[in-house]
Parts: structure tokens; C-alpha cells; sequence
């Protein structure tokens, strides 16, 4: 026999988590006494431009959380509504629903005004302050990130989590850093200027810093567009430039960022902070041909390096490996870490920089990175090349 009001509470949920109007649902009142799971409460999160259901499940002495595709939680649910719980409350922006089930699993459904008509927040992440805040931000508007009313749109979640997260990185090494008046920053491939913008903002209105920052990009009209954003959001000593990495004039820096900037334009960018005496450098390398090609690597190695897949995440390894080397025998502290978690981005490794007054012995660096060359077959490192 066919429970119509649980398949129509099935319906309402999958309508309502596609139109973002899901908020929670609870389900409680086990179906047998010796029952484990005491109750489930669900929530949406957002991962990649999918929304899916988070399962908790209550049990007395802890928590047991799984996630669920959309189709995959209305089966679940499904199974569960009806048979493991007798009571099911779904809360939406537009409505309330209720079913409950009587004790010959008869069941009957509800409607009710919504407790809470706000559009959920599908953050995944725990709640935590922001440095930059979505609110009344008028490059976050201008590039897409958030609507006229200050709300993240929901297919940029992951790029606002990723713009926050880079702050707060940037937050901690600016730390060690003399945030003089007239710190200089050169944004090296600055692309779009999701992250050079929220620099500026996190300079100028977090740390009241006068800050000067230029961003290089070969695209004329993304420079354009970017100047327009600068001038609207009243960002004057914001300005992007077109041009090539190794065309911009080695003057003295406080800051050097070259975040995704392909194969050898990192080693570029990287080479110009070393020549430009910065303070700190910050790269988020893309890809590594370079290295990959020069790679042959000892006998011991070759049946690990046959594998395609294999050979290209050592190149990755191998070559930011080096440029971390090579900086410090440039007099730098250096750390190599991921930024950003793979389940949002797949270019997530950073490499920053910090001028350190305590450097490594330049030689035991060299003979470490001689070594290094050595064991996978490498003539030459690019960045070797530029310095």
C-alpha cells in the first residue's frame, strides 16, 4: 500500500532543496523501543554547485554524520520515514510540514506557516568570522560572487570560501611583516582580481594599512574591467596594469603574489620577489611541465615514473620542492602547505616566503637541491636560471 503523504513529503523535500528553500528537517520518535538511533536531523550544504543533505544521527553516547547526494537521501529517507522514525518535521522558507505516523503506521501530514523564511546559509564550513564580508561589497557584486542584496550566490560558495580562506592565510604571515605606510604589493597574473580586490579590502579596512597594490595580467580586458571595479568600490591606490611578468621593473617590494600563474610563470614571478628584495612571498603554482619533462629518473625510480598519473604528481612534488629550496638559499623561510581543501579546488598547494634575519647555510641548500636534481634526473630548474 502506496503512504501518499510520506511520497508527497518526499516531493516537497527534493522541490525545496532544489530551489534553496530546504532549511532542516528532524526526524524522532523511534519506531521500536531497542532502537540504537535516537533521532536524524538533516541540513544542506553545498559542495562544487551540488547541494547536498547532511545526515546526523543521534545515538546516546555520540554523533554519526553522513552526506548524501539529493537522490540518494530521498531513498534513504524513504526507508526510514514511516519504519525507523514515526515523526518527521521538514522546515522550508515557505512552509512547515509535518507527518506523523499513529500505531498502525497510518500516517497523516500537516502544513504550517514557516518558522523562518530566511534563505539558508549552505556553508559547509563551521561558522567562524569572516575578513571579508559579503555584506554591501561592491567588487564581491561586480564579480559575481554575491547578489545586489549581499547574499553569496549559491554557485560561488566555494569561490568566497576560497577568497576568506587566502585571507586568513595572508592574515597570519602578515603578521611578521612591518606594515608600513605605503606597502607595496605586486599581484603577478592577477586574472579576474577575486583575491588582489579582497587583499586591497583586507589591507585597507581590516588592518587600516595604506596599501598600494598593482596587478599584472596579459588580458587587456580583464584589466580593464578590473580598473572599472577599483574605481567603483573607491579602491584608489588599487591598479591593474597589462603587461608580462618578466616586463615588470624590478623596484623594491614589500609583497610579491603569484597565484596560479602557469608552469614557469610562477618561477618568474618567484624570481622578480627574490630580485625586488620582497618581504614576503606568496605563489600558488598551477602546473609543471618543465620539470615533468626533464624527468627521467634513476632505475629505482622508473617503475613508479611509468605511470603518467604517478610521474606528474612527483613533478608537482619535485618542483615546488626546489623553488622552496631555492628561496632559502635566497634567504627565506619558507612553507609548502595546502591552502585550500581538494574538495573545492584542485589548485590548492602554496608556497610563501618570509626575508628571515636567521638563513639557512646557502651551501648545504645548494647540495640539497644538487641532490635532489640528481636522484629523478634533472639538468636544470628554470627558476635556477632566472637567478
Amino acid at each position: 500500500m502506496i503512504d501518499q503523504p510520506k511520497q508527497e513529503l518526499l516531493t516537497i523535500v527534493k522541490t525545496a532543496v532544489n530551489k534553496g528553500e530546504f532549511i532542516k528537517m528532524t526526524l524522532s520518535k523511534p519506531g521500536s523501543g531497542d532502537q540504537e538511533c535516537k533521532n536524524i536531523f538533516l541540513k544542506p550544504f553545498l559542495v562544487k554547485d551540488t547541494i547536498k543533505l547532511s545526515f546526523t544521527y543521534r545515538f546516546p553516547t555520540k554523533d554519526q554524520v553522513s552526506n548524501f547526494e539529493l537522490e540518494a537521501a530521498i531513498e534513504e529517507l524513504d526507508c526510514i520515514i514511516g519504519a525507523s522514525f514515526l515523526n518527521v518535521n521538514l522546515f522550508t522558507t515557505t512552509n512547515n510540514w509535518e507527518i506523523r505516523y499513529n500505531r498502525k503506521r497510518k500516517s497523516k501530514i500537516w502544513k504550517k506557516p514557516p518558522t523562518n523564511s530566511k534563505t539558508p546559509d549552505l556553508d559547509h564550513d563551521n561558522k567562524k568570522q569572516r575578513l571579508i564580508v559579503p555584506e554591501n561589497n561592491v567588487y564581491l557584486h561586480q564579480l559575481g560572487v554575491t547578489t545586489a542584496a549581499g547574499k553569496v550566490v549559491q554557485k560561488k560558495f566555494d569561490k568566497f570560501r576560497q577568497i576568506n580562506k587566502y585571507i586568513e592565510t595572508i592574515d597570519h604571515l602578515l603578521q611578521e611583516v612591518d606594515l608600513k605606510k605605503g606597502f607595496k604589493v605586486a599581484d603577478m597574473g592577477s586574472g579576474k582580481g577575486y583575491l588582489t580586490f579582497a587583499l586591497y579590502d583586507y589591507l585597507k579596512n581590516n588592518k587600516l594599512v595604506d596599501a598600494r597594490i598593482t596587478g599584472i595580467e596579459l588580458r587587456g580586458e580583464l584589466v580593464d574591467k578590473c580598473n572599472q571595479i577599483a574605481q567603483d568600490a573607491d579602491f584608489e591606490n588599487l591598479i591593474f596594469r597589462t603587461g608580462r611578468i618578466e616586463d615588470y621593473p624590478t623596484v623594491p617590494l614589500d609583497m610579491l603574489i603569484a597565484l596560479h600563474a602557469c608552469d614557469t610563470a610562477t618561477d618568474e614571478a618567484i624570481a622578480k620577489g627574490i630580485k625586488s628584495n620582497a618581504k614576503l612571498i606568496v605563489c600558488s603554482p598551477c602546473c609543471h611541465k618543465q620539470i615533468r619533462q626533464e624527468m627521467k629518473g634513476s632505475v629505482e625510480l622508473n617503475p613508479m615514473l611509468k605511470h603518467g598519473i604517478l610521474l606528474e604528481r612527483q613533478a608537482e612534488m619535485v618542483t615546488d620542492a626546489i623553488r622552496a629550496l631555492l628561496l632559502e638559499a635566497n634567504g627565506y623561510k619558507t612553507k609548502v602547505f595546502e591552502f585550500v581543501s581538494t574538495e573545492h579546488t584542485g589548485k590548492n598547494v602554496m608556497i610563501t616566503a618570509l626575508k628571515s634575519k636567521n638563513q639557512r647555510d646557502k651551501a648545504e641548500v645548494l647540495s640539497e637541491i644538487s641532490s635532489l636534481k640528481s636522484i629523478f634526473g634533472i639538468n636544470t630548474h628554470y627558476l635556477e636560471t632566472l637567478i
